[in-house]
């Protein structure tokens, strides 16, 4: 991961912590620091970027790693849709959403026309962090392509306020807290 590459074309990406949409432009130079949850975070001369994993392969050389597959395939469970949100990451902390505590509620209820519908709570690491709207949409966008789910909402709430001791044993271990 820490060696430079040149955009093979102008791309979108997202400024973090901003969270401001902006478009790189071909033969910019980026170095990957994270490449989780199907998009990749970028560091660039100017700042942090997260380039989506459909624009990935505007990055000259990069071979994202193989992920653990998701859990579109099979039967709808509460199950599937926590393993569907451990699939959403922060873009500046390689730990999943929820090993990092910031999932607090997960409600499923049948949908009027069949199918279920989720709603969920979570809250971000920090209130300003203009990250928020996109992390929540990429939680949504993940829980929504389950079998079985009619709608998906994502709630972002500030109470309780998240302090680090709600990270998980398996988030702390890969921190290097613990």
């Amino acid at each position: 991961m820490n060696q430079p590459h040149r955009l093979s074309r102008a791309c979108p990406a997202t400024m973090i912590p901003a969270g401001t949409s902006v478009q790189l432009p071909a033969g910019f130079e980026v170095m990957v620091t994270q490449a989780l949850g199907g998009s990749v975070t970028v560091r660039a001369a100017d700042g942090l970027y997260r380039i989506a994993g459909a624009d990935a392969g505007a990055i000259e050389g990069y071979v994202p790693a193989a992920e653990a597959p998701g859990a579109a395939a099979g039967e709808f469970s509460e199950a599937a849709v926590w393993e569907a949100l451990r699939a959403v990451f922060d873009p500046e902390i390689p730990v999943n959403i929820v090993d990092l505590g910031l999932v607090y509620d997960l409600n499923l209820e049948p949908a009027p026309g069949g199918g279920n519908a989720i709603e969920i709570k979570m809250t971000l690491t920090a209130p300003g962090c203009g990250m928020g709207p996109v992390i929540a949409e990429d939680a949504r966008q993940k829980v929504a392509t389950l079998p079985g789910v009619a709608s998906a909402k994502v709630h972002i709430v500030w109470d309780p306020v998240w302090n680090p001791h709600m990270i998980s044993e398996a988030g702390r271990r890969k921190l290097g807290l613990e």
